[in-house]
């Protein structure tokens, strides 16, 4: 996808929390060893149910989690709104900054994906002190974020840690968009469309607008279907894999969030969240 697209407008350039969101959000870095993929660390907006998680001596219940990738241009603060109903709902959230957003730098598709099974050994660990359920973790994304979330999910050999996926304007299909500095083939390598088959069987729910300007619907509506066919093939459900179209949402070129049926939308995705998470 080009980096100068003139459909997406620049991110604001501060995002301040809603006021129900700041004792239970945490600014901070993970993985901060130095790697080739993460030099200096992962910034990253943790959140969780219980305010005062992380303070000296809590002891907070452990939270089923959900790893959020934002969007292109935009970083990990944008959203917060998501991340306060998950709040309410009992879900906890590790938003981080793309490669090539925010604080860092780096390609943000494959980097990011290598980046995520490390993101949750992190959240493991004592220093988190049992905070998070890595029994229990979702993970999905918008538009870039989306696709990461693709990548990692088609990684073949690695172990299936998600209970579930939610998907927004997003493709599964990489070489139905723009990649002026990537060749054809790697394209064509790492399009998730061609690594179905790799896939496990992990409850979908992708959500589009027919109209979208900047990630176009018809590609993404066929990786779904590819995805129920491949579901049917193993004996399980294809309706494990859903989409959700919208007609037209009046969002900035029916890309930028979902416009007038943002409500719905979040409405349906912690729906989906809270079936598979195990929350109501």
């Amino acid at each position: 996808m080009s980096n100068d697209d003139p459909h997406i407008p620049p991110a604001p350039a501060t995002v301040t929390l809603p006021t129900g969101l700041r004792k239970s959000a945490v600014t901070t870095r993970l993985i901060t060893e130095t790697t080739p993929y993460h030099d200096g660390g992962v910034p990253a907006l943790l959140t969780h149910p219980e305010d005062g998680w992380d303070a000296e001596g809590a002891s907070p219940s452990p939270a089923p989690v959900c790893l959020w990738f934002h969007g292109r241009t935009v970083n990990k603060e944008l959203d917060a709104g998501r991340y306060l109903r998950w709040k309410r709902m009992g879900i906890a959230a590790c938003a981080i900054d793309l490669p090539g957003h925010g604080e860092r730098s780096g390609d943000p598709a494959q980097q990011a994906a290598r980046e995520i099974d490390l993101v949750l050994e992190d959240l493991a660990s004592e220093r988190f002190n049992g905070a998070f359920d890595l029994e229990r973790v979702a993970i999905g994304g918008m538009s870039a974020g989306g696709m990461v979330t693709l990548l990692r999910l088609c990684s073949l050999g690695l172990e299936n840690r998600f209970r579930a996926a939610v998907l927004e304007a997003t493709t599964g299909d990489f070489a139905s968009m723009r990649w002026p500095k990537v060749s054809a083939e790697r394209v064509e390598a790492m399009s998730p469309v061609n690594h179905v088959s790799d896939m496990p069987t992990v409850p979908l729910l992708a959500v589009h607008s027919k109209l979208d300007e900047v990630v176009p619907f018809e590609p993404m509506a066929a990786f779904i279907e590819a995805v129920r066919e491949e579901y049917a093939s193993r004996g399980v459900d294809p309706d494990l894999a859903r989409m959700h179209a919208w007609d037209e949402t009046g969002a900035p070129s029916e890309h930028m969030g979902f416009g007038r049926m943002t409500n719905e939308t979040k409405n349906l995705e912690n729906e989906f969240l809270g079936e598979w998470l195990g929350v109501e």
